[in-house]
């Protein structure tokens, strides 16, 4: 079993504890990340959640969040799951959480749920609305957990149970979800299709109907993703570097692509970018931000 990694925040801003644990290898290619969270601020945070290649499950044991989806829908959750997205969802907490995000891929969060992901595109969901009473017996259980450790064990164990359950999405399907992953994005649509045996318009319609985008949008998001890793771990003195690694043509189309999945420029993501995985701050105004910034430095 691997070792669960702590990483703690402290400072003007308030202080965060992150735990994460590699998922077990019988979960390759369904569980992404394991992640548990506490969280204490002294003020309400708000956070832009750019899209993700992952269908992200939040498992609270805390108050609610505040959640403005990619198609503005204004909405309170305290367990809930994400679809992918074509843009930003922000969050904002009151200054208290407590919990654990479950990143799922497309296909596994398809077989597990039994319903199209296209119904959850760019959309937010109650967590008890899909899978009903059993969540709010699972949270008892987990917060009853005397560790992460144990609470990650729980969590496996009910994912391979459900996923003995499910049914499996079709097979061409994952097949390109799949590559798309393995190239990065990076991969004619017409030349997968022509892998997979089908005609563009026919993979483009079961793919996006299946997993929530189509080949194409999916494949942008992979790229952003890709990139916004990168600038994670940079100063932003290479833009136009990470922009050709990461597959676009130019500097100017990786901005193109922050303004629509992000709303702001590869810039002004790194100046939000709070410190020891605390996300990106949803505004330039977030009090104690650069106190923040200027503690972990």
């Amino acid at each position: 079993m691997s070792q669960v990694r702590v990483s703690r925040h402290e400072s003007g801003l308030g202080w965060w504890e992150m735990a994460t644990r590699d998922p077990d290898p019988v979960f390759a290619g369904h569980l992404l990340r394991l992640t548990g969270y506490i969280e204490r601020t002294r003020v309400p945070l708000s956070r832009l959640e750019a899209p993700f290649s992952g269908i992200v499950v939040i498992l609270s044991f805390d108050d609610e969040l505040r959640l403005i989806d990619a198609a503005g829908r204004d909405e309170l959750h305290r367990s809930f799951i994400a679809g992918l997205s074509h843009g930003p969802t922000l969050t904002e907490h009151q200054g208290v959480q407590h919990g654990m995000q479950i990143d799922l891929s497309p296909p596994a969060a398809r077989a597990l749920l039994g319903v199209p992901l296209s119904e959850l595109t760019n959309r937010v969901v109650s967590l008890e609305d899909v899978l009903g009473r059993p969540v709010t017996e699972l949270l008892e259980r987990l917060y009853g957990r005397p560790n992460w450790n144990h609470r990650f064990d729980l969590v496996e164990q009910e994912l391979a149970r459900r996923f003995t359950e499910a049914p499996r999405p079709p097979s061409a399907i994952t097949a390109a979800w799949r590559r798309l992953c393995e190239t990065g994005g990076n991969i004619e649509i017409a030349d997968l299709a022509r892998e997979l045996g089908y005609s563009r318009r026919r993979l483009s319609g079961r793919f996006t109907q299946e997993l929530g985008l189509s080949p194409k949008a999916f494949a942008r998001v992979l790229r952003f993703e890709r990139a916004t890793d990168r600038l994670a771990r940079d100063d932003g003195a290479r833009f136009a570097e990470i922009a050709q690694d990461c597959g676009y043509y130019d500097q100017a189309h990786m901005n193109r692509d922050f303004r629509e999945f992000a709303a702001i420029s590869p810039s002004e993501y790194v100046g939000r970018t709070l410190p020891d995985g605390g996300g990106v701050a949803a505004s330039d105004d977030v009090p104690f931000v650069q106190d923040a910034r200027a503690a972990a430095a």
